[in-house]
């Protein structure tokens, strides 16, 4: 009896530990379990992979006939070569002729698409004239020298190639834009102007208040390279493939028979070749911001150099769901 007295204490403290020892393995195992199946997703990498033509892009092409085939011609009206104008308006009037085969610039209601002319300032991003029948305001545009470069393009915004198509004109403005002036939207619309009362206005016309800029010192006889896509924000649909597109003057590309290359560089990607004068699709754009640089080269593999608009950078949004 006295020996049972002696072991239940020993055999009750043994119990405990091997209790406790169940208890702390059970717990680690869940701790082992919980680390075995939760895992961080790795941040998302963009490879981009040329495409064909869109299938939609095709579809649209079909159904509008023969336009696809116009060799439409751009004359630009005003402001005149080397003319000099007084104050920060600068009203665009263009002409347009050539073999049209039913090509007319027009924005549909409906869809807020249409063809029509990619009108750019300098170097900034192109903004799309739609009405012709009347003028397409520069606002706010700074005193100095300045460049205007303008093309017809499609509802997706790709650019026509053919001679005559490209026009540029160099002008001069006295006085300049005024910071103090109300803000404006692209279409013409005041969004604010604390030294006005309210009242009627007339229907905005095409245009923009564009930001401060001056032309570069651009030789019209050397090679030119105009960046036009990719521009702005890609949604949904339009989000995948993206295009790229320019127009190029006085040079030829190597697959067209010349000794140029445009070289491309998305973001800190591997630089990519253009070597026809087309445009391209890419395909494989991931979610947020990207920057898109085109370059214009010489034989030699060196960049081209005429007023800096031979190399520009546009930063793009992608918005997919």
């Amino acid at each position: 009896m006295s020996t049972y007295k002696k072991l239940l204490p020993l055999s009750l403290a043994m119990l405990a530990c091997a209790l406790l020892f169940i208890s702390c393995a059970a717990g680690n195992s869940d701790n082992a379990s919980t680390t075995a199946t939760t895992t961080v997703t790795p941040p998302t990498t963009q490879t981009l992979a040329l495409v064909p033509r869109p299938q939609k892009i095709l579809d649209l092409m079909k159904a509008r006939g023969e336009q696809d085939q116009a060799q439409p011609t751009v004359k630009i009206v005003s402001p005149a070569k080397d003319a000099v104008i007084t104050g920060s308006k600068v009203e665009v009037k263009l002409d347009l002729s050539g073999d049209l085969k039913g090509y007319m610039p027009h924005k549909d209601p409906a869809t807020g698409k249409g063809n029509h002319i990619h009108v750019i300032l300098d170097n900034q991003p192109y903004e799309a004239y739609y009405e012709l029948g009347q003028p397409f305001e520069l606002r706010n545009v700074v005193a100095g020298k300045h460049t205007l470069r303008v093309f017809p393009s499609r509802p997706w915004h790709e650019s026509y190639k053919d001679e005559g198509a490209f026009q540029m004109v160099t002008f001069t403005v006295k006085g300049g834009g005024d910071a103090a002036k109300p803000t404006t939207t692209n279409s013409g619309q005041t969004m604010a102007n604390n030294n006005s009362s309210p009242a009627a206005t007339p229907a905005p016309r095409e245009g923009k208040d564009y930001a401060a800029s001056t032309a570069g010192e651009v030789d019209s006889a050397k090679p030119l390279l105009t960046y036009s896509r990719p521009k702005g924000e890609y949604k949904d649909a339009d989000a995948d493939p993206i295009m790229i597109d320019f127009w190029l003057t006085g040079a030829k590309l190597k697959g067209d028979g010349g000794d140029y290359r445009v070289r491309y560089i998305v973001d800190d990607d591997d630089p990519k070749f253009i070597d026809k004068w087309e445009p391209i699709w890419l395909s494989g754009w991931i979610n947020g911001k990207h920057t898109v640089r085109l370059e214009l080269l010489d034989k030699d593999g060196k960049p081209v150099e005429n007023g800096g608009y031979n190399t520009t950078s546009r930063e793009i949004t992608v918005v997919k769901p």
